[in-house]
């Protein structure tokens, strides 16, 4: 299976996913020994991934495109997991290097764990820093403000922490990660269990949003950005491929409304390579689809139609402004969008 946001193992009974193993952080101050400094750091993703999605998004939003670049990994891994192969020569062109695992060497040879994504690669020495998925979010809103654009939105504001770790918890445990547990299950009762449970959190999750359109205060805030990864790819892969279907999120009215918002939403769809998602989940995951076959379906033209959740009020960046353009490089081939 493949490393995203992690290692993982998957035990006799249940999947489980372990605590990353590096887990430095980049801060304003240094104390950790990596300050922020523009330019300095390269932030690895698969567009596949839903954990390497949150730092897209999160990214985007804040406008850290020129202080912190980007590196796309192709979403078919090999044997040697995340490699380069979209890129000219099958490098990176500014790490130089074929495969994420060159950078994991550096940092410590014979590292024994996984290769996983979000990783974020020290430039001149070119020897990952982190791939401590949970927090590299938290610390792009909080340690780089620095480096934010002018009307970047706080996306993890002091006054709602307690309020958004919360829902976060529930929403990792019964959703993002709870697709997973269902997916990799290899007893009845668990893959039960994990279902039941991420269905449960979703309704849930629409009582909430039903009369608010974020999930905590009035403005988009990394709870939504948490909850938006798993949502937008629920239809294309978990609903099938994971076995979660119960219901599809477009058969919520809610959810499928406050995922349409999202998704229309400047930073969110932007990101989002439909191709990259669907050949991931179904090329890689061949202990679950051993035939490697890629769905036609589902037509992703529903997620440009209207939402209307504009009527329940909000401010989607608060006091701040929509990020611009997507840089030229950065933007989704045709193939991966509506």
């Amino acid at each position: 299976m493949s490393d995203e946001g992690g290692n993982t193992s998957l035990g006799r009974r249940a999947f489980s996913r372990s605590r990353s193993h590096f887990a430095d952080r980049i801060t304003a101050d240094g104390w950790d020994g990596w300050p922020v400094e523009a330019g300095r750091y390269r932030l690895v993703v698969s567009r596949a991934c839903p954990w390497a999605s949150r730092a897209l998004v999160s990214r985007r939003l804040l406008g850290l495109e020129d202080a912190l670049s980007l590196a796309v990994t192709d979403p078919v891994q090999d044997d040697r997991s995340w490699r380069f192969t979209l890129d000219p020569g099958d490098r990176d062109p500014v790490l130089g290097i074929r495969f994420l695992s060159e950078a994991y060497d550096r940092r410590e040879t014979g590292y024994p764990g996984g290769v996983s994504v979000p990783a974020i690669v020290d430039v001149p020495s070119g020897m990952l820093v982190t791939n401590d998925y949970q927090q590299l979010t938290l610390d792009l809103a909080t340690e780089w403000t620095a480096l934010h654009r002018d009307g970047a939105p706080d996306l993890y504001p002091a006054r709602h922490r307690d309020e958004i770790d919360a829902v976060t918890a529930e929403i990792y445990e019964d959703v993002n990660n709870g697709v997973y547990r269902a997916g990799f299950a290899h007893e009845q009762k668990v893959y039960e269990e994990a279902c039941t449970a991420v269905f449960r959190r979703l309704g849930l999750l629409a009582e909430r949003l039903a009369g608010r359109r974020y999930l905590v205060g009035d403005t988009i805030t990394e709870a939504d950005i948490r909850l938006f990864t798993t949502l937008v790819r629920f239809d294309a892969v978990y609903h099938g491929h994971f076995k979660c279907n119960l219901r599809k999120v477009a058969e919520n009215p809610v959810l499928w409304a406050y995922a349409r918002d999202l998704y229309q939403t400047p930073g969110f769809g932007d990101t989002v390579d439909f191709d990259h998602i669907k050949r991931h989940y179904y090329q890689v995951h061949t202990g679950i689809n051993p035939t490697r076959i890629v769905p036609l379906g589902p037509d992703p033209a529903g997620w440009l139609t209207p939402h209307h959740r504009e009527q329940l009020g909000g401010r989607p960046f608060g006091d701040g402004t929509p990020p611009g353009p997507v840089p030229a490089a950065e933007r989704i081939p045709v193939a991966g969008r509506p």
